[in-house]
């Protein structure tokens, strides 16, 4: 056994004997004083943790220090009531705090029980059990949270362990503290109890056995019992609060003196407002001037002075942090930094920096979350986080779209104006800036704030710079959505589906297709502005069809009859005919006759000169439907339509490409022209 262990048994031992052998005065005296010094030193070490687990061992302390002070208070007991005199400590504590009167001394050691006894530790002893009570109910929870961050490799076996070690020990803390808190408070009941008997006793004792006068044994024996009963209750009082600063330690991270700075002194300006009031108490209530101004002086300059540390603190971090960013730049790890792309950037001038300004006005960032919302209805696609950004190389009334680090788009804007379209007549009362209406390229007007109510009395489409942004960035979006797919983005849309419908994702992935087959087929499907969204109903297709081929082509064309209804009700008005420009027999056959086979699949290659007739061919046929007031919309057979798509897409990217597989048989369709060669 090691010394320090035989010294506690020792000590445990030696407080038990106490309460059966005499002590001498003088020894009394020393443990008296080791009792306060134990007590301040408990609390100082309360004070001073920033948790509750670095005094762990406090509920056994709170034990051994009540079993402590009893046995002071039996051994002080014997020599009250045998000898009338307990030593110099307690003498000198009843005279102090009495100070000739008894019925101070009462006072005084009856509002520290009370305060002890009502306020502290029944206080700390609601604290502990309702912390004792929390714990366990939360621990389920944090041993969830732990195995979910080992399985995830944020930490490993080791630190798991630990952190598994530490909610058990603050379970077991708490229970302990809830239980210790009821040493406490029967020591305060005992020091009443033990009060009442040292002055009865002593009263008997001195006038029976001592032969003194009633006011002599009154006067002696009320000295020293509340000199006792100070002696133990102030220790007590302190280990008391100790015990409750440990308990209601909580969502901190320094100890009390680094909390009390940090947060009462945080706003220095209201320390302006308590001088203030108290000055006003001198100057308007009877309370005299000299006693309330200084006091306020006082705080006043000491606002002034910790508003003063704040500013400087704050300077002295943004120094620190301008150093920082210096050293990250020359550093050499600050190179891998710069091969981040962002998927979606929009760059602007400084001219319409009002635009993403919260402050000023600007909606931009509102618009953008709309716009993400308003693509994933209606394209079924998760839109990237858009970068935005202020470029002062840009024109100040110009911005730009980039994609994946390429521009991809521009546009300029005139903040106090507003985009007046053309409703495909013009009016000459209506004057403005010409320009081009960036998303879809129509000539418009930027007309002022006198003009606009003019251009909507004429039939002009009027819109505000940021419904302009707004409306070339999500049309910019919806063209190049196919390349904001990628497999990482797949692998999410997947185990989303995986959620509700984890049998065709188990049948599909990865035994049919893998992430990156899958990937090719959504792109398709978006690069001709199909919706993705339902799905269920792509995968279960391509679970059935995934068997026969794996060519990602064929596949989409398997995808996109599944899906007839949904192209129908985007290309097609209920109760009105859909005007379509077929594909004419021979220019089937000579696709049909183009395509050929390699490896990785089937390609159309067609003469250049046969080629170009074709071009010439649709672009008349669309040119006859666009000045009809239709939409162009091409109507071929299954079997082209794919080559077909993949030749217009080279000049005439925005025309839709329609098999009639893929609309509903209700529709009624009317040919209003026939390409052929």
């Amino acid at each position: 056994m090691k010394a320090r262990d035989l010294i506690v048994l020792v000590g445990v031992i030696g407080i038990v004997l106490m309460m059966v052998l005499p002590l001498p005065k003088m020894l009394l005296d020393i443990l008296l004083i080791i009792n306060i010094s134990m007590a301040l030193m408990i609390l100082l070490i309360a004070m001073n943790t920033k948790e509750a687990l670095e005094f762990s061992i406090f509920p056994a302390i709170l034990l051994i220090t009540t079993l402590f002070r009893i046995a002071l208070n039996v051994s002080s007991t014997k020599l009250i009531l045998g000898e009338g005199d307990a030593g110099e400590v307690i003498k000198t504590f009843g005279e102090w705090v009495s100070q000739g009167n008894i019925a101070i001394g009462l006072v005084v050691f009856l509002i520290l029980v009370v305060v002890q006894f009502i306020v502290i530790t029944k206080g700390s002893e609601r604290v502990a059990e309702v912390a004792a009570r929390f714990t366990l109910d939360a621990m389920p929870g944090k041993q969830m949270a732990i195995d979910a961050d080992l399985n995830a490799g944020l930490i490993n076996e080791q630190q798991a362990k630990e952190r598994r070690e530490k909610i058990e020990s603050e379970a077991d803390f708490y229970g302990a503290m809830d239980g210790a808190s009821k040493f406490v408070k029967g020591d305060a009941i005992a020091s009443i109890v033990i009060l009442i008997i040292n002055l009865v006793g002593g009263f008997i004792i001195g006038m029976a056995m001592h032969g003194m006068p009633f006011k002599d044994a009154a006067n002696t024996y009320s000295i020293l019992s509340i000199g006792d009963g100070l002696v133990s209750q102030i220790p007590a009082l302190l280990i008391s609060t100790a015990a409750g600063l440990i308990v209601t330690r909580s969502a901190t991270k320094g100890n009390l003196a680094e909390d009390l700075s940090t947060q009462m002194l945080a706003y220095p300006k209201l320390l302006y407002i308590v001088a203030g009031t108290i000055a006003m108490l001198g100057l308007f209530t009877p309370i005299t001037v000299m006693s309330t101004l200084p006091f306020a002086a006082i705080l006043a300059y000491a606002g002034y002075r910790m508003q003063q540390n704040l500013e400087q603190k704050a300077v002295s971090e943004e120094q620190l942090e301008e150093e920082q960013q210096i050293e990250e730049v020359r550093s050499p790890e600050s190179v891998i930094n710069l091969l981040q792309v962002d998927p979606i950037e929009f760059e602007f001038g400084y001219g319409l920096i009002p635009l993403a300004d919260v402050q000023q006005g600007g909606d931009l960032l509102d618009r953008i979350i709309m716009i993400r919302r308003q693509c994933a209805l209606e394209l079924g696609l998760v839109v990237p986080v858009i970068r935005i950004r202020d470029n002062i190389q840009l024109k100040p009334n110009e911005y730009i779209i980039k994609i994946k680090g390429n521009i991809v788009a521009r546009g300029e804007l005139l903040l106090n104006h507003y985009l007046a379209m053309s409703p495909g007549y013009d009016d000459d009362s209506v004057t403005g800036i010409e320009t081009m209406e960036p998303a879809f390229g129509l000539p418009a007007l930027w007309v002022d704030e006198a003009m606009k109510e003019r251009a909507e009395v004429s039939g002009y489409t009027v819109v505000d710079p940021p419904s302009v942004v707004a409306t070339h960035l999500t049309e910019i979006i919806k063209k190049h959505a196919h390349e904001l797919i990628g497999r990482q983005e797949t692998k999410g849309l997947v185990e989303t589906v995986k959620e509700q419908h984890p049998a065709i994702v188990e049948e599909l992935i990865p035994n049919l297709m893998n992430i990156g087959d899958v990937q090719k087929v959504l792109a398709n499907l978006l690069r001709e502005k199909i919706s993705i969204r339902d799905l269920v109903t792509i995968f279960e297709t391509l679970a059935d069809y995934g068997t026969y081929t794996k060519d990602p082509d064929i596949l989409t064309e398997y995808v996109r009859q599944a899906l007839a209804r949904q192209i129908t009700q985007q290309y097609s008005i209920p109760g009105e005919t859909l005007r379509v420009i077929t594909v004419g027999p021979t220019l089937e056959k000579k696709i049909a006759d183009s395509v050929q086979q390699n490896e990785q699949g089937s390609y159309l290659a067609m003469d250049p000169g046969t080629t170009q007739q074709v071009f010439q061919r649709f672009q008349e046929q669309i040119g006859r439907l666009v000045q009809s007031g239709y939409q162009p919309i091409v109507l071929a057979s299954p079997g082209i339509r794919m080559y077909l798509r993949q030749l217009m897409e080279r000049t005439m990217q925005d025309i839709p490409v329609l098999s009639y597989n893929e609309l509903e048989p209700n529709v009624e369709i009317q040919s209003v022209g026939v390409v052929n060669v």
